[in-house]
């Protein structure tokens, strides 16, 4: 799918009792991290339940350019890795799309390798900032040439001997932590990454499964050490990919407002770091049972109930950003419908994802009748909790700017608003869950597209 081609604009209208049982795609950043440990691991690596959007195929794509072999058997996908140091020189710019997971990680498993790559994206993806990786990769020894505001296209070019160093990451970043101990797996000696604020753990408990030298120390303040010894042995793994809560919280949240709704999500991650969103709408009055709590391959996985709440505003702690970021936009959705103020701090952020989302979340509740106020680092929400008077009647659009989270969650909203709410384009949902349309209208949510 080109995100040059013709738009799809979508509807969803309001809707009533969604019920049943869904398993939702695997987590995103554990199936980019499994394509891409695979790759770099000896002997064979074995992965179901992998999330097959766009953006993580894009990451398999890169791997097998640079040696791993890797084909789909039956549900499962199966890699033969080159062995940790082994990665080959890509014959061809790696073009990752929309996926800045992908791009931002390969760049550091990539950069400290004696050879050049460059690195490739869509209209979106080029206008993200690349610089928080590039940055400590220089440090490193590694030669970078970018675009202005070290952007994409970006050539990186190592070094015969990449240097191991100990650097502080400068925001609650899981890609700027990850990128650096990544840089570490091909570097002589100990790299230490420095995390004041922890953000989600799943390249250290990866890394650590497939073999990697990795220790973590937490100091009484909460400020984390994370070394990792270079140039050490990775070996195949077999994984079992959890459901994804940022996909999660789509349905999750429309069982929550529309009326009557009754709805049971199986197999959820419910690793600490990403579970912000879930503990914020429990504070908001939802009813979220937790069911089957377990552990999976070393992370917490549940199913999860989830019936129609009267939602109340709330404050959300801006220290608890980190483990909900990418769930905001829908949050704010929520917050619509909710009796009372919510109000959501540390944001910046939200300014560098696939879009300004936190100005196209702001411009989309405008648009569709919803009271909030964005600043620059907050967003706040006043709701309706009957939904009356949201939605937009003339069918005005919401610009979605190829932003996958912007697609699905006001199409989410159009489900308790007493309006339709209409969004300019779904094509880009693909790059992180292929199958919502199915799921949500399996449910009985009134979604479609727009005729022509």
């Amino acid at each position: 799918m080109s995100h040059g081609s013709r738009p799809r604009p979508v509807t969803a209208r309001k809707s009533v009792n969604l019920a049943g049982v869904v398993r939702i795609p695997g987590d995103k950043s554990i199936s980019h991290r499994s394509f891409m440990f695979g790759g770099l691991a000896s002997g064979q690596t074995r992965i179901t339940g992998l999330l097959e959007g766009e953006d993580v195929i894009n990451t398999g794509r890169a791997m097998q350019a640079m040696g791993a072999r890797i084909h789909r058997q039956g549900a499962e996908w199966v890699i033969d890795g080159t062995g940790n140091g082994a990665l080959l020189a890509p014959e061809a710019p790696l073009d990752f799309g929309n996926a800045g997971t992908g791009v931002r990680l390969t760049m550091g498993l990539v950069g400290t390798y004696d050879f050049s790559s460059t690195f490739t994206g869509d209209a979106s993806l080029s206008k993200r900032p690349m610089g928080r990786v590039l940055d400590p990769l220089r440090e490193m020894g590694v030669q970078v040439s970018a675009s202005a505001g070290d952007r994409l296209p970006v050539t990186l070019r190592g070094p015969k001997m990449p240097s191991a160093i100990r650097y502080r990451v400068p925001m609650a970043s899981a890609q700027v932590k990850s990128a650096v101990l990544l840089a570490g797996l091909n570097t002589p000696g100990i790299t230490t990454v420095i995390e004041p604020v922890m953000t989600r753990d799943h390249t250290e408990k990866m890394l650590q499964g497939f073999g990697a030298a990795l220790s973590v120390e937490t100091d009484k303040g909460g400020v984390r050490a994370i070394r990792l010894e270079g140039r050490g042995r990775l070996t195949g793994q077999v994984i079992d990919v959890p459901g994804d809560p940022s996909s999660t919280a789509f349905p999750l949240v429309a069982a929550l407002i529309v009326p009557g709704s009754d709805i049971t999500i199986l197999n959820v991650l419910m690793n600490p770091t990403r579970t912000g969103l879930i503990l914020t709408l429990q504070e908001m009055g939802a009813d979220i049972e937790v069911l089957n709590a377990r552990l999976a391959g070393g992370e917490d996985v549940a199913d999860l109930r989830v019936r129609h709440s009267e939602l109340k505003g709330v404050t959300v702690p801006e220290e608890r950003a980190p483990s909900m970021i990418d769930e905001y936009p829908i949050l704010a959705v929520a917050a619509c419908f909710a009796e009372g103020t919510t109000a959501m701090k540390g944001l910046e952020e939200l300014r560098v994802k696939e879009s300004d989302r936190l100005s196209a979340v702001a411009d989309g509740l405008k648009l569709n009748g919803a009271d909030c106020e964005e600043g620059k680092d907050f967003l706040v929400v006043r709701g309706r909790p009957d939904g009356k008077g949201l939605g937009n009647a003339a069918g005005g659009e919401v610009r979605t700017h190829l932003d996958h989270r912007i697609a699905m969650g006001f199409l989410v909203m159009g489900l308790a608003a007493e309006h339709a709410v209409t969004i300019d384009d779904a094509a880009m949902i693909a790059t992180s869950f292929p199958e919502f349309m199915t799921l949500m209208t399996g449910l009985g949510a009134r979604i479609e597209e727009v005729p022509e």
